[in-house]
């Protein structure tokens, strides 16, 4: 039994090798469709995350620099005592804003995705892992805001974000990716234009106007076009620098005001 089968059967069906359902769902994993889809659920910073819609599924990359933005953001905002206004944009299943929600029982956690379909996906998952409850500080409204729209158009002019973290579309069309992705994984949340940076491009335009001062954001990037994406940002007047993940690529841009 491979490791995939073995967590399917633990995961989904107790241990219990009689379940009749098992052996269609091996059959899924044998045709190349990805174990969390099957399963429902991918595991991200301790949150169980649900993928109802089927979203992006989170990968261990963009787990590792999200437990590194929050360990800054910690840092940071340690003796700030105003709640933290966090973006989670383009959303998808909503596993960054939701692990921002676990870390910060203060923040105001905004989740911006354009396919309207996830946005069940995104309040199941507040919903399931315990994330929406009230905020004591406010005035008893909920402290997190899921809404869909083109990536800040649903938001208002005036709103501006402390800490902003995004995992764009940002694959060239054109290029060869396995079929378990290519089959399974909606192809509006990895491709984006001839060479992968054209929702990048319209992020680094936007967001001095949408970051606060002081404020950090962090954009996933092919590790191809890292350079010429930190490149947008400076053009657009911020600093910006590269992170490598934990196998060494270049994988985030991280951005900030000068």
């Amino acid at each position: 039994m491979t490791r995939d089968e073995q967590w399917l059967l633990e995961e989904k069906y107790g241990g219990d090798l009689r379940n009749p359902h098992f052996e269609k769902d091996r059959d899924r994993l044998a045709q190349g469709e990805p174990v969390a889809y099957v399963i429902g659920w991918q595991p991200f910073l301790g949150l169980r995350i649900y993928l109802d819609s089927h979203p992006l599924i989170p990968r261990p990359e963009t787990e590792w620099w999200v437990k590194k933005l929050l360990d800054e953001v910690t840092t940071i905002y340690s003796s700030v005592s105003t709640p933290i206004r966090f973006l989670d944009l383009c959303a998808g299943s909503g596993a960054i804003g939701c692990a921002m929600l676990q870390a910060f029982p203060t923040a105001e956690v905004y989740f911006g995705e354009i396919d309207p379909t996830h946005e069940a996906t995104i309040r199941t998952n507040i919903r399931e892992n315990g994330l929406d409850g009230f905020d004591e500080l406010t005035t008893g409204e909920s402290r997190a805001h899921v809404s869909i729209g083109n990536l800040f158009a649903p938001f208002p002019a005036d709103l501006h974000f402390n800490v902003i973290a995004c995992n764009p579309p940002y694959i060239p069309i054109g290029r060869q990716l396995p079929t378990s992705i290519t089959d399974y994984e909606p192809a509006g949340a990895l491709y984006s234009g001839e060479d992968g940076l054209g929702l990048i491009r319209r992020i680094a335009a936007e967001l001095p106007a949408r970051l606060a001062p002081g404020g950090v954001a962090w954009i996933e990037c092919d590790a191809l076009s890292a350079g010429q994406a930190c490149c947008l940002f400076e053009e657009a007047g911020m600093r910006a620098k590269v992170m490598q993940d934990q196998y060494g690529m270049p994988r985030v841009i991280v951005v900030s005001f000068p």
